[in-house]
């Protein structure tokens, strides 16, 4: 769905965002963070993709030379299956999942018009809900050039007025994030072969994820600490989660096996991720537990309230 014509032809449909129809409203702190790259991204990127192509063309010298095994023509077929793979998951969404529209999921889907807009989206990605089973998750991808949200059915019920609406914004804008930086390009993928390498793969995406972290706090900042409530204690006692404390713990739980168990996760670790999202003067911590801080104030507005408009 393109998203580039005037939203005065549009009629305004009691779920959608105000900001649909001019311009983007602030979070409730009054301002608007814009979203940040991780700076430890694109260096392990480069890493990544190096390691990715010195594997293929290791791969292709190998069959070359007669001495073939399934691990090499595997890594030779790796074009051709995550082509299908993508293609594969994109139609069990459509096939199986319910799409969000202004009728079905509407405020899942106005939330996701309003996120493809602020990041500067061409078009709106297609969004689905699909069954969750009492499992908190949500990604995005993509196949050819379309991509696509997916939130399981369970995040939805966070977003009931009896429990925090911001946290299932907070993720959604997260997601769309995750398609704005990039994150769910064919090429990229396919790039990325080297992702399996221990540690290497692994510190590349909790870089990734804190990336779209910066793009769920610039669209919904108000939903991040509820965010942390969920992703540590669940959808239903989330609001039983002290934020502080979580983000206080990053800095006080010390020990080889924590360092361990945050070098070998694709995400961030709960207690770093809240530290991160709390103090937004440093980046998402890595490799090392956070230095304490005391939360910073909200920055200046960005963009001014007299120029605003749609970030990227």
């Amino acid at each position: 769905m393109a998203i580039v014509e005037s939203p005065a032809n549009h009629h305004q449909h009691p779920h959608a965002p105000s900001s649909y129809y001019g311009a983007p409203a602030a979070g409730p702190s009054g301002y608007l963070e814009y979203p940040k790259r991780h700076p430890w991204e694109i260096g392990l990127l480069v890493l990544v993709i190096f390691s990715s192509v010195v594997l293929y063309l290791l791969a292709f010298a190998v069959v070359l030379s007669g001495k073939a095994s399934f691990l090499w023509l595997s890594i030779l077929a790796t074009p051709a299956v995550l082509y299908l793979m993508r293609g594969l998951n994109y139609g069990q969404q459509r096939t199986n999942g319910v799409k969000m529209s202004p009728t079905q999921f509407p405020d899942g889907y106005w939330l996701v018009v309003e996120a493809a807009q602020r990041f500067g989206l061409s078009e709106v990605p297609d969004a689905y809900v699909v069954l969750g089973n009492g499992l908190i998750n949500a990604f995005a991808s993509g196949h050819g050039f379309r991509r696509y949200v997916v939130v399981y059915s369970d995040l939805f019920e966070i977003g009931g007025q009896a429990r925090d609406p911001e946290a299932l914004a907070f993720v959604i804008g997260h997601e769309v994030g995750h398609i704005a930086a990039g994150h769910a390009s064919y090429w990229r993928q396919l790039s990325q072969l080297a992702m399996k390498i221990p540690f290497l793969g692994a510190t590349l995406s909790r870089s990734m994820e804190y990336t779209a972290d910066n793009y769920g706090y610039a669209f919904r900042p108000s939903g991040a600490a509820r965010t942390i409530g969920v992703l540590s204690a669940g959808k239903y006692l989330l609001r039983s989660v002290s934020f502080d404390g979580m983000a206080d713990r990053a800095g006080s739980e010390t020990g080889f096996f924590v360092w361990l168990a945050n070098m070998l996760a694709s995400h961030p670790v709960n207690t770093w991720r809240a530290a991160a999202l709390r103090n937004r003067a440093v980046a998402g911590s890595l490799f090392f537990r956070p230095r304490q801080a005391a939360p910073i104030a909200p920055p200046a507005p960005w963009p001014p309230a007299q120029n605003a408009g749609w970030m990227r």
